[in-house]
């Protein structure tokens, strides 16, 4: 009963009508020129890497996008021009899925896939997927768990990748200057590590001497812009992080 009440509205982050500064001008890009949705509809950042994911979707690579949610960026992908027939996206919710497709008004031309399966299930969907994609992207999944969780879920994501050198996790998450275990009300363990770059690369050392692979981490804090995080800590920042299987 607890955790159904963290699925409910009563947090802070939650704003039900989000002003126009609030959709970013990425967002309002995408919806005006993929979905057709009229300029005056849409309020009722590419990263480093982005290029190089581009690139790989070219050459053939297979891309998972972890806990997709509604799918944004699966679309930018395709906006974008890449083939959709190696894109994955997965989430534990399937009603975000469908919302997916009603808020980019693409359920009869979208091809890429999507998958609904609990990360924590060794008979999900997702196990019949290990050792398929050549990159995985996890935008603020890791961070909603404690450290113990987040290493089961690392290794979870570890193992879908190809077994080959330059297979990529990347992604950004909720980190802080100083690395710590939170409380934090959406999850059933109410729990929430928030890493620095040396916490990250010190548990993806430790997962790759477990799993028997060497992993390359590359991890950046950056400030939060505007008062998005304004709930959270002082030293809270958002942190960029590359993970390459050597």
């Amino acid at each position: 009963m607890a955790f159904e009440e963290t699925r409910k509205e009563n947090v802070a982050w939650f704003d039900e009508r989000p002003s126009g500064n609030q959709v970013t001008s990425a967002a309002r890009h995408l919806l005006e020129t993929y979905s057709k949705i009229p300029a005056e509809q849409i309020t009722d950042h590419h990263t480093e890497e982005y290029g190089e994911v581009l690139e790989r979707l070219h050459q053939g690579q297979w891309f998972l996008d972890m806990a997709c949610c509604f799918g944004q960026e699966i679309r930018q992908l395709v906006a974008d021009g890449v083939p959709p027939e190696n894109i994955y996206g997965c989430d534990l919710r399937p009603e975000y899925i469908e919302l997916g497709y009603k808020l980019f008004c693409d359920r009869d031309r979208l091809q890429a896939k999507f998958l609904t399966a609990d990360i924590f299930d060794d008979n999900s969907s997702l196990v019949k997927r290990r050792g398929d994609f050549n990159m995985v992207y996890t935008g603020s999944f890791f961070h909603l768990f404690g450290y113990e969780d987040q290493v089961r879920v690392s290794k979870a994501v570890a193992r879908l990748l190809r077994p080959q050198e330059g297979s990529t996790i990347f992604g950004r998450q909720v980190g802080a200057v100083n690395a710590a275990e939170h409380e934090h009300r959406t999850n059933p363990a109410r729990r929430m590590f928030r890493h620095n770059p040396e916490s990250l690369k010190k548990m993806w050392k430790d997962i790759g001497e477990d799993l028997g692979v060497t992993f390359s981490v590359q991890a950046t804090l950056h400030e939060l812009d505007g008062d998005h995080f304004r709930f959270l800590a002082e030293d809270t920042r958002r942190i960029r992080f590359i993970i390459r299987r050597e």
